[in-house]
Formats: structure tokens, sequence, C-alpha cells
């Protein structure tokens, strides 16, 4: 390829051409692959390398994004994840499957099956995670919803309405507002686990997190909707959620059941995915991660599951402490390991 060739490859953010070149930039010193979804370089900024060895030899270094040292074709996960790097940067047009297949060099079928196995969701399913990120970060960057549905790339507002609704949490409009003209009522339950605060929309439980400080539990609240309206229940005023209240602190005294409230939670399509089989494990008993992505048909994806573990913001309800690593130790757990192994150690008693 001659220069004029690479620079619209780069401009395409072609992953066709990232086996052929790289192409570094000499005012931040970053070497990328041609489809790398980072900002586009000026044309004077830019030199074309051979491979990466060329472009570390030339002194620059390798762009965290589109990791370009990785150039093991036959690789199918760095193949997937080139891919996901032409869906970022095409996310506004219409990328049909077979398209996609072209890109890969692989036939649709094997496409999908691949590229489920490697990421852990469709092609289409990404596609749509991608564009409700960019529709998201237009709206929090304060763009009107209509142009916010055009640049995302979702085509209509009906496209997107359609899969808003469990994502958000709320109208795109309040979401846009960070919640403004949402009200979140709270409540702190004293529990054997310690603080235990909790926040709901009308549609539900958005936020259930231990901590030692109530007040650092209600900044977070905060800081996730800082337009929102966020006050305490009185609860004699709002006897749903004083019972909601009372039941989870009666099953982490170990005298109820785990109850089934209802929640607003939102995630990206795989986030939603994990979080759900989650709640299918029986209480009382745990999974690998690596188990997780073999039951939701991702078996490569078991670090993306202990990510989606560690994104939740619903404890107990999604209950991520069931989630164990391969060799038997507890792995990760964002409110601590001691209160992963105390509901482990309670959802095992009331089996027994």
């Amino acid at each position: 390829m001659d220069e004029q060739a690479m620079w619209q490859a780069v401009c395409g953010r072609d992953a066709r051409a990232d086996a052929a070149f790289r192409y570094g930039v000499i005012t931040t010193g970053v070497y990328c692959r041609p489809s790398c979804p980072s900002r586009r370089p000026r044309r004077e900024h830019v030199r074309f390398f051979a491979d990466a060895a060329a472009a570390r030899a030339a002194g620059f270094r390798a762009c965290r994004r589109c990791r370009p040292d990785n150039t093991d074709a036959n690789d199918p996960v760095a193949r997937m994840q080139a891919l996901c790097r032409h869906i970022e940067a095409h996310a506004e047009q219409n990328l049909r499957l077979e398209e996609l297949a072209r890109v890969a060099g692989l036939s649709p079928s094997r496409l999908q099956r691949v590229f489920k196995a490697a990421i852990g969701v469709s092609p289409r399913q990404y596609l749509e995670s991608v564009r409700l990120g960019r529709f998201k970060g237009a709206l929090r960057e304060g763009a009107r919803v209509t142009t916010a549905i055009h640049e995302a790339g979702f085509g209509s507002a009906s496209r997107l309405y359609e899969r808003v609704d469990t994502r958000l949490g709320m109208t795109p409009q309040q979401y846009r507002a960070r919640g403004k003209g949402v009200t979140i009522s709270f409540a702190v339950a004293p529990t054997p686990l310690g603080p235990a605060m909790l926040g709901a929309t009308d549609r539900g439980l958005c936020y259930l997190q231990f901590g030692d400080d109530q007040d650092q539990l209600l900044a977070q609240l905060r800081a996730e909707y800082p337009q929102a309206t966020i006050e305490r229940s009185p609860a004699e005023a709002d006897a749903p959620f004083a019972d909601w209240v009372a039941a989870l602190a009666a099953h982490l005294a170990g005298t109820a059941p785990r109850p089934e409230l209802p929640l607003d939670i939102r995630g990206t399509a795989f986030q939603m995915r994990v979080w759900s089989f989650l709640q299918s494990i029986p209480s009382g008993q745990v999974r690998a991660y690596a188990e997780v992505a073999e039951a939701i048909g991702a078996p490569r994806a078991a670090r993306a599951v202990a990510g989606a573990c560690a994104a939740n913001r619903i404890a107990v309800l999604i209950p991520c402490h069931r989630v164990v690593r391969g060799d038997g130790g507890l792995g990760g757990y964002r409110w601590g390991l001691a209160r992963k192994r105390t509901l482990i150690d309670l959802e095992r008693r009331e089996r027994s």
C-alpha cells in the first residue's frame, strides 16, 4: 500500500488494513492500528510503518486502546477485538452482518459463533451497546435528544425507545438532565454486614450498597444522579419501601430468604446477561467465573464476567457474591471479602 492508500485506511478506520501497516502520531508519540477508534490525527502528524517493530524502533510507544503489538491473525479473540474497533468506528452506519463478516474474513454464521464466544454478545448486541453508549454520552454533554439519536446511529426514535427502557432507568430527557425530574428515595438499614443504603426510583431499587460510612454511601448515590431529587424515605410515609428495607434486614440477619424486590438496573448487553444469570444461581451455591462465562455462551469471557460482577451496583439482590475463582478462592468483591464470605455462609446455613 502506498501512503495515500494507508491514509485512506486510517481515515476509514479500516480493520482490513490492520495486518498491513501501523501508523504513528508524532505529536503524541503513539503508534496504532489503522482501525484504532481514537480521534483521527492530522495528516502532517502521521508517519507510516511496515509493522509494530518498525514503529517502536522509531521511538513510538504502543496505543493502549487498540493494542497494536498483537499481530496474531489466528487469534480469534484478537480478530474479534479488531472487529469491535471497526464497529465502534462505524456505529452510525447500517452495519449488516454480511459486511462485518467480510471485514473479519469469515462467513456470517461463523462470525456469529466466534464473536459471541470471544466477546460475550452477538455483533448486533455489541453495535447496539456502542450506539447506546454514544447516545448517553451525547446526552451528558447536553445534546438534544433528537440530535443524540441521529449521531448515535439509531436512525429513529422508535428504534431507540425499544432499547433504552431497561438500560437508562429513566426517560432520555431525564438522563440528559442527569436525573433531573427523577426522585430517588433512600433509606439506611443496619445489618450484620454494616450499614446498607437502598435507593429507589418509582421503577424499583437502583442502588443497594454496603459501607462503613453513611455519608460516603450517600455521596456515591448523589454522584450517580447529580440532578435528581434525592430524599430520605420516611418509613411511615412510604410503606412499600419500608417493607423492602425490613425484608433485606431480615434476610441478612438469617431469619428470612432473599427477598424478590423490583429492580431498576442499567448496564451493557453483556452485563445484563451476566446479572440475569447470577440471579438464577441457587442460594447457597457458587459458580466459577469461567463457569458463568460458559453458561451465558461466552466461554472465553471469564475476565469480562468478573468485570460485570465488579460493576454491579445492587448487592445481594444481584448476587455477585456467588461467583468465585476457579481454584475455589473467593476472588474479588467490591464490598469486601469478609462480607462475601458472610453472605455465602449465610445462604449455605439457610439450605442446610
